[in-house]
């Protein structure tokens, strides 16, 4: 605690803090107001502690107005549809972490089950939630503008009226004049020049067949969960490079995040899926997954079949490793081929169902794309999968492994 009275913090921070200490006192008399409660949680989003990153008091102050009380919270209240999860994460975070000098005993602290997740928010549909707001605001001028429209629209119409009126007297008033002199002479016609055609753009070439059409980037999983509806599925949150504003993507403790489902509840261990660095595909069509949209996928090895075995999908599997000096959302590419990344893969051409039977491990542990398994690149090169910088992709143990 010494440590947090002496940190420098700016005035606006000051500030802030005190707001909060203040807002602690109130939790301290009503801690179970649920309009404090939502604020709070709300607040606590997307950050790790009630000023973003920095620790303070007021993160001291909160936990010891509130521990007593979320002690006997239901597993609805923790973390169902109506519940406070980031409430509990934080409140959690300032028992266990040494930053705040608590020295709280176990036996005193909040028990935390962080597998029991009720409920996971469906990541908001960012163009969709645009264009709902754009027509509640064009509903709003149109009631705000009431009876005017209709006094507005009669004058306009008495404008056009009256124009039309003097432009048919004025060429009335012509016609007549020219009759009378007899000047109604035609003038010829000019011939229309025909147009010589443009010359038609050539048709754009067809891009190489290659398995780098496929984009392939380093992520960071944040945290992983299981899949509250579906018993072989995790849902992770993963950090992988992408601006704000991206479509399908999410602010998770100040990083722009994506929701990927994966298969691999059950072959692989959920602490293993916990804020590590794993490789993924960034370009596939997002779809939902018992209800929750998933918007990538996380490369895995996999021992090979044997000639009519059949795939029972149960392992081993082993996360696929990423250079240790890349960075998270950097691009890995197959040497010895050309091509760059499509946008969102189209899943009719089926590029990802034609060249992902390529992709393997070797003898070295090193992930490859092997060209002999695939036909259509026309090449029998064997590329690593590696960074700009040069850094190979590997995995654990898998030798000659297909990955998926």
């Amino acid at each position: 605690m010494a440590a947090l009275e002496s940190q420098k913090l700016t005035p606006t921070e000051e500030t802030e803090v005190q707001q909060w200490i203040t807002t602690s006192e109130r939790l301290k008399n009503s801690p179970s107001d649920i309009s404090i409660l939502d604020k709070l949680n709300s607040h606590l989003t997307s950050r790790t502690t009630l000023l973003g990153t920095k620790p303070s008091k007021a993160d001291v102050a909160i936990y010891e107005s509130l521990a007593p009380t979320v002690k006997s919270w239901t597993p609805e209240q923790r973390t169902g549809e109506h519940g406070h999860p980031h409430i509990l994460r934080h409140l959690d975070f300032v028992q266990n972490s040494g930053i705040f000098g608590l020295n709280i005993n176990d036996a005193d602290k909040i028990k935390v089950d962080h597998d029991e997740v009720l409920y996971v928010k469906p990541p908001t549909d960012a163009k969709a939630e645009k264009e709902r707001l754009k027509k509640e605001k064009a509903a709003a001028a149109a009631a705000a503008a009431g009876g005017e429209g209709s006094i507005t629209t009669t004058l306009v119409d008495r404008t056009k009226a009256a124009a039309e009126a003097v432009k048919d007297a004025a060429v009335e008033a012509a016609n007549k004049a020219a009759a009378a002199v007899g000047a109604t002479t035609e003038k010829p016609k000019k011939e229309k020049k025909e147009k010589a055609p443009k010359p038609q753009k050539a048709p754009a070439a067809p891009k190489p067949a290659s398995p780098n059409l496929i984009e392939i980037r380093v992520g960071h999983i944040l945290k992983a969960i299981k899949h509250p509806e579906a018993d072989s599925l995790y849902v992770s949150t993963i950090a992988m490079g992408d601006e704000p504003g991206y479509e399908d993507t999410t602010e998770y403790e100040g990083q722009i995040c994506r929701t990927i489902c994966s298969g691999l509840n059950g072959v692989v261990p959920l602490e293993e899926m916990q804020n590590r660095r794993v490789v993924l595909v960034a370009n596939l069509k997002p779809v939902k997954m018992r209800g929750i949209k998933s918007s990538g996928m996380v490369l895995c090895a996999s021992p090979r079949l044997k000639e009519g075995e059949v795939d029972d999908h149960k392992g081993p599997f082993e996360l696929l490793d990423p250079p240790a000096d890349a960075k998270v959302g950097e691009r890995m590419y197959f040497e010895g081929y050309s091509g760059e990344p499509e946008g969102i893969l189209n899943p009719k051409k089926k590029i990802w169902e034609t060249f992902s039977p390529g992709f393997t491990t070797t003898e070295n542990l090193e992930v490859v794309f092997d060209g002999r398994r695939v036909k259509e690149v026309g090449s029998e090169t064997v590329g690593k999968l590696v960074t700009a910088s040069g850094g190979v992709c590997t995995v654990k143990s898998l030798k000659d492994a297909p990955v998926r």
